[in-house]
């Protein structure tokens, strides 16, 4: 496979998983598949294919990081694309992390959906947003009169004790 086809794979392997997070919150193999890190895989292998073969470029870049020696790799198809594979692989494991936590934390879908967006667009942002919100989520649950998050489904009751005639 050509650079700019692998550099476009990056995204186009990701985008599945991102829709499930964003449009499909709550569907019982949207919560699976964010609970997996399987749907990072294929992005990887895309980074190896792209690393692989710049990889004396890409060593020296980040064993001894300098902004010319990022331009330099940057300037590589290769360096580039794979530098785009790692940031989709590094998006998705955040957007899946995101995607849990607002889960376990009661986050409505309608607040997520658009701050996961921002994550695919501009992952600092995004991130920087959803920690700002899950503080104050974390906040409101800890209150004495908090209800817990309607999506988690109570703690099973004990079972009877049996009993001994």
């Amino acid at each position: 496979m050509t650079t700019p086809t692998l550099f476009n794979l990056a995204f186009t392997l990701a985008a599945p998983f991102w829709a499930l997070l964003i449009l499909a919150p709550g569907w019982r193999w949207t919560d699976r598949i964010a609970a997996s890190p399987l749907p990072m895989v294929p992005v990887l292998a895309v980074y190896l294919a792209l690393a692989v073969p710049v990889f004396p470029q890409l060593w020296a870049a980040v064993s001894r990081p300098d902004l010319a020696g990022f331009q330099e790799l940057l300037r590589l198809g290769g360096g580039a694309g794979a530098i785009w594979a790692q940031v989709i692989a590094w998006d998705l494991f955040l957007g899946q992390w995101m995607y849990r936590e607002a889960r376990e934390l009661g986050i409505h879908p309608l607040v997520m959906g658009p701050l996961l967006v921002l994550s695919v667009l501009l992952s600092p942002l995004g991130v920087l947003l959803f920690l700002g919100i899950r503080a104050g989520a974390r906040r409101r649950l800890r209150r004495p009169d908090a209800a817990p998050p309607r999506h988690v489904a109570p703690a099973p009751a004990p079972a009877p004790a049996e009993q001994h005639t």
